[in-house]
């Protein structure tokens, strides 16, 4: 089971890179900054935004702090793939690793530079809710789902 769950998550985690990183490439092509586009009525909608925070715009301009936290975490979640004995941790974890690694690379390549790359985010939902990308939905997806399973009381990897 070690390198089938390895396998399952780095393969979940390149999809989901995958696709972050071409909605971020179609973002930067066909949208403008500060610019709002409907999509799906009041439900959905495009506005591109470059972040230099976290989720929510926590530590605005701290980008070098979440570029080492980042990284940390994905050698964490690659060190915790292969112990683990169940397959949907697997794909849990392969959630959060694509989530982390996709916005990790922008930190890394997007301007103004290493390390202080700024996230690109585009979709927005009403209410004044934070604009955000695919790789957050991944992380908070996950993270959803670790929190329903260990108040089910499944242990972590197990």
């Amino acid at each position: 089971m070690v390198r089938s769950s390895l396998y399952r998550v780095i393969g979940l985690a390149l999809a989901i890179i995958a696709i972050d990183q071409t909605s971020k490439m179609f973002a930067l092509e066909f949208l403008q900054p500060g610019k709002s586009v409907p999509f799906i009525g009041d439900v959905l909608g495009f506005q591109l935004v470059r972040n230099n925070s976290a989720a929510f715009s926590i530590g605005n301009g701290q980008t070098w702090l979440f570029t080492i936290f980042s990284t940390l975490a994905a050698i964490a979640i690659l060190w915790f793939a292969p112990r683990s004995k169940s397959r949907s941790w697997a794909w849990t974890a392969g959630l959060l690793l694509g989530g982390v690694c996709g916005n990790l690379i922008d930190r890394v390549t997007r301007e103004p530079g290493f390390p202080n790359g700024n996230v690109i985010d585009f979709l927005q939902l009403p209410f004044g809710f934070p604009i955000f990308n695919l790789a957050d939905t991944s992380i908070v997806l996950a993270m959803a789902i670790v929190m329903v399973r260990v108040l089910r009381g499944h242990k972590i990897g197990q």
